[in-house]
């Protein structure tokens, strides 16, 4: 079918009266209106513009059920759900660190999803336990450890295939293990980790691309101890996540590792529910979440965020989506299927009105 709107923002430019010619849920091209020449069936959209579907790598429940809580279908299918009224078509279900065997249970329900037809999620996304015990946040420290190689196979062999990022920190898994992992093609990202400056820099070097929610949880940059932060700002090519809530992170400094990072800083939700229910109780405060009287997750939806950071960070309309979306899917390395709206690319698109308000999601 054709999908014909005033613009469509591809993730790289804005098109005026273009139309979208999609094929089994995939963009075969996008052309001028005037040039539509088939036989194909046109969605006529109107008045709207069209921007590239967002993308959730961390989040953990929703509508009152936490993965680690509830591992089970209903509540993979209800973090789709709440991704999509929000606008992205594709998220990560994370588990935040816990023992092996409500990870594994977490792993059987994926598994369990994806048999059944499930679609939008890319894999798991583990979060501890071999994080540092000083950066653990809201983390329990009575699960964190460093892992041995049998302790990391087991892991790993379990959810072979369904995970597809662990968050550690990296000054407290070896490099044995860090090797280990990268085997298993899943993605590292550095996070809950007291590293140094050094420690994290030298960690970069050896392949690690990713940092999980820049500032919470990791060694702050100091004039004398740039740690963690000072290593990805002053890093090429490492990307990092960022809740842009007003409460994990102030706006201004968004604004102001915008400024240094460019296209290597992304949008996650980092979204819990309220839960009194199991070892990570979340109650709703304000906008956000406490657990124990600790920040322990945010009450947004991707376009939330988006809005924020054209609203209260001062960021471009067209940047901020692409911190939503393109910049996500480069984190994953799947910027060419998803995140973008170009030839060869998954028909999953945002629709909103002419002040970027937010109308529906049609997903491939």
């Amino acid at each position: 079918m054709i999908y014909k709107a005033s613009l469509i923002f591809t993730g790289q430019e804005m098109l005026q009266e273009h139309a979208m010619l999609v094929k089994d849920g995939v963009i075969e091209t996008i052309m001028p209106k005037a040039e539509i020449n088939t036989q194909e069936e046109i969605v006529e959209l109107g008045n709207v513009i069209l921007l590239p579907a967002f993308i959730d790598i961390q989040l953990y429940g929703a509508f009152g059920r936490l993965l680690s809580e509830y591992p089970d279908i209903e509540t993979i299918s209800g973090i789709v759900k709440y991704c999509a009224e929000g606008g992205a078509a594709y998220c990560l279900p994370t588990v935040a660190t816990n023992t092996y065997d409500t990870i594994f249970h977490c792993i059987d329900a994926l598994k369990s999803y994806w048999q059944q037809g499930g679609k939008s999620v890319i894999g798991l996304h583990v979060e501890g336990p071999w994080i540092n015990p000083a950066k653990r946040g809201a983390h329990r420290e009575e699960w964190i450890f460093s892992p041995t190689i049998a302790q990391a196979k087991e892991l790993l062999d379990y959810g072979n295939g369904i995970i597809k990022i662990i968050t550690l920190a990296p000054e407290c898994v070896s490099q044995e293990v860090i090797d280990l992992i990268r085997s298993y093609n899943i993605i590292i990202s550095a996070g809950h980790s007291n590293a140094t400056y050094e420690q994290a820099t030298g960690a970069f070097e050896k392949g690690l691309n990713l940092t999980t929610h820049l500032f919470n949880a990791m060694s702050p940059l100091q004039h004398r101890a740039p740690g963690l932060v000072g290593a990805v700002f002053n890093h090429p090519k490492v990307l990092c996540s960022i809740v842009p809530d007003g409460h994990h992170v102030d706006f201004s400094a968004i604004q102001i590792a915008k400024k240094i990072m460019g296209n290597r800083l992304f949008v996650i939700t980092d979204a819990v529910t309220e839960t009194s229910q199991g070892y990570y109780k979340h109650q709703l405060d304000g906008d956000k979440y406490t657990s124990n009287g600790i920040l322990s997750g945010s009450a947004l939806t991707m376009y939330k965020a988006f809005q924020n950071l054209t609203q209260h960070c001062g960021i471009d309309t067209e940047e901020a989506i692409r911190m939503c979306s393109l910049y996500p899917a480069m984190a994953l390395g799947m910027q060419n299927k998803i995140g973008v709206l170009k030839q060869g690319a998954k028909a999953d698109i945002i629709v909103v009105d002419k002040n970027f308000q937010f109308l529906k999601l049609i997903n491939s």
